[in-house]
């Protein structure tokens, strides 16, 4: 029987559930319309498309919690730490008392919780929270919580337009990284260098050991980059300490199947983000130089010696190096001009892959060097070769050698001084300049 009398005088409806279970729901005014409902439930249990109302009634907060540490194992760290973070920050906050299908059942509050967002935050973040609620969404509905994602079909961006992303010249990428000598020494100069003429992101270059680096092939190896997660830095899936230590002491208790995940957590990006990236000549001879300055783990170290951290080197290093000091004061003491204002790490890799298109490159060498897949049917049948490779060498060992000729002769002489070997890449012979003569401020000139 789907309707039956319940206590109160009314009718109840009683449905089948799809475990052979019944159910029920109580205060229809007749027997046909609890008949109906019941009947209703039971043909949405066979269609498979049935939500049982005590899974709706499941609070988000409940739900979303379980779905984390259901995935946490298959996560990356930073990743988990951001669904953790966007969890803590804006999603619990608002909606963890929220049953599922109230969720589903209120569009209009979505839409007002955005805008919320919307004056209190970057379009990014925004962008990056609702992604992270619209994924425990969708979740939600495979889980059978609610019948759809009601966060489908809602604007989150603005829709203006992106800001044009800057590129670099030669000379500008040279002239930077000299700036960087002065606060950061050798290292600071190769990684602004090898920025611009790799395209690596940043924890690819920041995360680079002394043994990753192949002397054959003059190649930099990219197998795990280095990750900052909860104020920790993090290489191949290993804490790292001040000292650039690798920690192995929480992977030894974990056992060998334990380790190998780790280090499984610790990869690139993508599968393509695995791979040699070649130096042109003369960068091999920067790249050389500073692995023999030094004997830490990391190449590039900050002067203190630790490994780098992104907002530190970023904030002290990078920005006064591109934008300047008091640029728009010309008779202070401090001034120094700026060389392309708010060029950022991320923005050598555009000006890489530019320099690249303006090299005519094929686009399968040019995406294989960023660590990007070919996308289509070119990602079976276009492949690199040595000829390839050879074009591009030659096209960057070009720029950079343009870029040395551009400067003064006593700020070419005092890159050499730093860099001896240079003399031999680019064919200076015995050129010298006597160091009274050389200003060891001139790279800070516009």
């Amino acid at each position: 029987h789907y309707g039956q009398r319940d206590d109160s005088g009314g009718w109840r409806a009683r449905f089948k559930r799809p475990d052979g279970s019944w159910g029920s729901k109580s205060g229809f005014t007749s027997e046909k319309a609890a008949e109906a409902w019941g009947n209703e439930q039971e043909a949405l249990i066979r269609r498979h498309m049935w939500i049982d109302p005590r899974d709706g009634e499941t609070p988000f907060g409940t739900f979303a919690t379980e779905m984390l540490e259901a995935l946490a194992p298959r996560l990356e760290p930073s990743t988990r730490a951001k669904y953790q973070s966007h969890l803590d920050t804006h999603l619990l906050p608002q909606w963890a008392a929220w049953p599922m299908i109230g969720i589903f059942n209120n569009y209009m509050e979505i839409e007002k919780w955005v805008s919320e967002l919307h004056e209190d935050y970057a379009e990014s973040t925004v962008s990056s929270v609702f992604a992270t609620f619209s994924t425990l969404l969708n979740a939600a509905v495979r889980a059978r919580h609610m019948p759809a994602n009601p966060c489908t079909g809602i604007r989150v961006t603005s829709g203006e337009f992106e800001a044009e992303r800057l590129v670099a010249t030669e000379r500008q990428a040279l002239r930077a990284a000299m700036r960087l000598h002065k606060t950061t020494g050798l290292g600071g100069v190769a990684l602004c260098l090898l920025n611009l003429y790799t395209g690596a992101r940043w924890g690819e270059l920041a995360g680079q050991l002394r043994h990753e680096y192949d002397a054959d092939k003059q190649a930099i190896g990219i197998q795990a980059p280095l990750k900052e997660i909860g104020g920790n830095l993090f290489k191949g899936g290993r804490r790292v300490g001040p000292d650039g230590v690798l920690d192995d002491d929480h992977a030894s208790a974990r056992g060998a199947s334990r380790r190998r995940n780790q280090r499984k957590k610790g990869r690139t990006k993508t599968p393509a983000g695995t791979r040699w990236v070649e130096l042109p000549p003369s960068l091999a001879v920067v790249y050389e130089t500073v692995l023999a300055s030094h004997g830490r783990p990391f190449v590039f170290c900050s002067p203190e010696g630790h490994p780098w951290r992104r907002s530190n080197f970023r904030c002290r290093y990078w920005r006064p190096a591109w934008d300047g000091v008091r640029p728009n004061e010309p008779t202070h003491k401090r001034h120094v001009p700026t060389i392309l204002e708010g060029f950022t790490f991320h923005e050598g890799r555009h000006t890489h892959n530019t320099w690249m298109t303006e090299n005519g490159v094929p686009e399968v060498a040019r995406r294989a060097r960023l660590g990007q897949k070919m996308k289509g049917i070119a990602r079976v049948y276009d492949h690199i070769t040595p000829g390839m490779t050879d074009h591009l060498l030659t096209a960057l060992e070009a720029r950079f050698a343009g870029s040395v000729m551009a400067l003064k002769p006593s700020e070419r002489a005092q890159l050499l001084m730093w860099f001896p070997r240079l003399r031999e890449t680019l064919k200076f012979g015995d050129e010298t300049v006597s160091e009274d003569r050389i200003a060891i401020s001139s790279p800070f000139a516009s």
